[in-house]
């Protein structure tokens, strides 16, 4: 029974639909990030790359096991995530490992915590939206002291992601990872098909990392974004977990 056979044989936890993904990715230092890497899990590069993104989209019509929360099924989220891999016998697995992830909603905080020791907060959120007939515009803000904002306006227009760019590789990673101590981990997959992209026009990040995240990603407040894009996302679904031990 091959990896992906046996994902689909445990159980669904959430169903969702994940639409109009923000992603602004930034180049870090290796070692800042290496203490946060799950068990049997490695960095996984971009052309020698080591990449972290900060990603805000749109939870709608949300359901966890099937069941819809009254007034949760639609909701922000803002997260900082950085990309692993884990050889899973034959076979490389690539994921993300989520470093913080807010939504407006305590319940979601409280699930996500509980369930997939997954480092979610709970804050203050708002995002917008705004289309023309030649462009789309979407921001995504949250506040941790102040307000914080990402946005990105692109051509209104969707297209293929090309195969082996870094937006490819941004998008393509099926498998999350959760630290458990240091002589374990978590491994849970998400299922989508491929996202397509709006091609971007331009962007903007007003975001305290050392405030959101910590004085190890002072760097992150004067660094220059390697990419940023737009994607438009899909239906979603996440499978129940296990421990990698």
């Amino acid at each position: 029974m091959d990896r992906d056979t046996q994902n689909k044989i445990k159980a669904v936890f959430l169903r969702a639909e994940w639409r109009k993904l923000v992603m602004i990715n930034y180049e870090l230092d290796p070692a800042i990030l290496r203490p946060l890497l799950p068990h049997r899990t490695e960095l996984d590069l971009f052309e020698g790359r080591c990449l972290v993104s900060m990603v805000g989209f749109m939870f709608l019509h949300t359901r966890l096991k099937g069941i819809p929360v009254p007034f949760h099924q639609q909701f922000e989220e803002v997260n900082l995530r950085f990309y692993v891999r884990y050889r899973d016998k034959d076979i490389w697995k690539r994921g993300a490992v989520f470093i913080r992830e807010f939504v407006p909603k305590p319940l979601i905080t409280l699930v996500a915590r509980t369930l997939y020791g997954e480092p979610y907060s709970t804050r203050k959120m708002k995002h917008s939206r705004e289309t023309g007939s030649d462009f789309l515009r979407v921001e995504y803000a949250w506040k941790t002291g102040r307000w914080n904002s990402m946005s990105i306006r692109s051509e209104n227009r969707l297209c293929e992601v090309l195969p082996g760019s870094e937006t490819e590789f941004i998008s393509e990673h099926y498998w999350g990872y959760t630290k458990r101590g240091a002589e374990a981990s978590a491994e849970y997959g998400v299922e989508h098909p491929r996202w397509q992209v709006y091609p971007t026009l331009d962007f903007e990040a007003d975001i305290d990392f050392v405030r959101n995240y910590g004085a190890e990603y002072a760097a992150l407040n004067q660094a220059k974004p390697s990419s940023a894009f737009l994607l438009e996302g899909s239906s979603v679904l996440v499978r129940d977990g296990r421990v990698l031990a």
